[in-house]
């Protein structure tokens, strides 16, 4: 059977619509320097605003992907993005903590509907090429997320917190696009339910004892790189701040450069994960940052620039391949196990930033990126994955 072509206009699309959704999640972590002033927080209280945005994002989206995967929803991203809209407005006109808790969690949930559906729409649209679809899709989040702290630092420190309303424009035209990314779903979802019922081939079924050691090693190396991420989301702000004296804005370009390393390696790790597997771009990317993130709390500004940004180059390398070596684990559960993974991403992710705020305001900022440079020697228990097949199914 000939294999389905590439479709690069709907993966851009994807990748494009990915870029705004993220880009107005990345504003939360971006404003924390403003929160902070303007309400009195406690590294405690970050934490909470970051775990209540990111478990609001996880807890829905494997409900979602399930749901799809009994009845695919070509356009529930549209309505994901209606709850970012509300959100984003909600948060620009907080005037207390518990509305800005009550906004960021809206926000979540507005990811938690977009992410399973537009992780099959890359997938069908992949024409087989999965890393790079996946690549493509994530190089617009990992971008977008850079790209908000930037924006921030340009608009909403020197503006304030109602300036965020600005950014409702972005929602209005992330909802257009997923809207024609949604009538291309439709047609993909009709044109494999054809070659399903021709007879092409199936997907190849795994032991579940097979699926469950390997989902267990897969989520706890989700979890320490999360936690190593979530470090500099949350705090790296805070780091330079208190360590070089940087001003909000110096700090905010600084992260910019952490996270826009990111969209590099989310692309790069997909695409080399096309060529030589996923399971050695998973070893790479997990246990290869450790000499970095070892020397990382004892360099001067210059050189903890340049770490962070190789740090986060590799670490980033390691979501698409993880995504893509359980969606081969499950090849029939799509929606599932995208939600899943994006879920754990937000999830475990606000779960390590209490835990860091904890740590941060007990021991010190330097103490806790001492103690979380140790973090990439998790990447060991990658010696438990089960090797796949990993040629595409479709």
């Amino acid at each position: 059977m000939i294999r389905p072509k590439t479709q690069f206009a709907v993966l851009i699309v994807l990748g494009m619509t990915h870029f705004l959704n993220d880009l107005m999640q990345s504003l939360i972590p971006a404003i924390y320097p403003i929160l902070r002033e303007s309400y009195g927080l406690d590294f405690v209280q970050i934490g909470i605003i970051t775990m209540t945005f990111q478990i609001a994002g996880a807890m829905l989206q494997p409900v979602v992907g399930y749901i799809t995967d009994r009845r695919p929803s070509p356009y529930s991203p549209v309505a994901g993005m209606m709850f970012t809209l509300s959100g984003l407005l909600c948060l620009s006109q907080a005037g207390n903590y518990a509305t800005i808790l009550i906004s960021v969690a809206l926000i979540g949930i507005g990811s938690s509907i977009f992410h399973p559906e537009a992780t099959r729409m890359a997938r069908y649209a992949s024409g087989g090429r999965q890393g790079l679809a996946q690549g493509i899709f994530q190089v617009g989040g990992q971008a977008g997320g850079a790209v908000g702290p930037l924006l921030a630092a340009l608009i909403i420190v020197p503006r304030g917190q109602g300036s965020l309303s600005w950014f409702a424009v972005i929602a209005l035209l992330a909802m257009a696009l997923l809207v024609w990314t949604g009538r291309a779903h439709h047609q993909n979802i009709k044109q494999m339910a054809a070659r399903k019922a021709a007879g092409g081939p199936s997907a190849p079924a795994h032991a579940p004892a097979t699926i469950a050691l390997a989902m267990f090693v897969l989520i706890f190396l989700m979890f320490t790189k999360n936690a190593y991420g979530e470090s500099f989301r949350s705090f790296y702000t805070f780091y330079l701040i208190e360590r070089f004296d940087l001003s909000i804005s110096s700090s905010q370009m600084m992260l910019f450069l952490f996270l826009i390393a990111s969209a590099a390696g989310a692309l790069i790790g997909g695409i080399v994960g096309d060529k030589i597997g996923r399971y050695r771009v998973i070893w790479i990317s997990i246990l290869g940052p450790l000499p970095l993130t070892l020397m990382l709390p004892y360099v001067d500004l210059f050189w903890t620039g340049v770490l962070t940004v190789f740090i986060n180059l590799i670490m980033a390398s390691a979501f698409a391949s993880i995504l893509i070596y359980a969606m081969d684990l499950m090849p029939n559960r799509i929606g599932l196990v995208g939600g899943l993974f994006y879920g754990l991403n937000f999830g475990l992710g606000g779960v390590a930033a209490a835990i860091l705020g904890v740590i941060a305001d007990s021991y010190g900022l330097d103490t806790m990126y001492r103690i979380c440079a140790l973090l990439p020697l998790a990447g060991l228990v990658a010696w438990f994955l089960p090797r796949l097949d990993t040629r595409p199914a479709d």
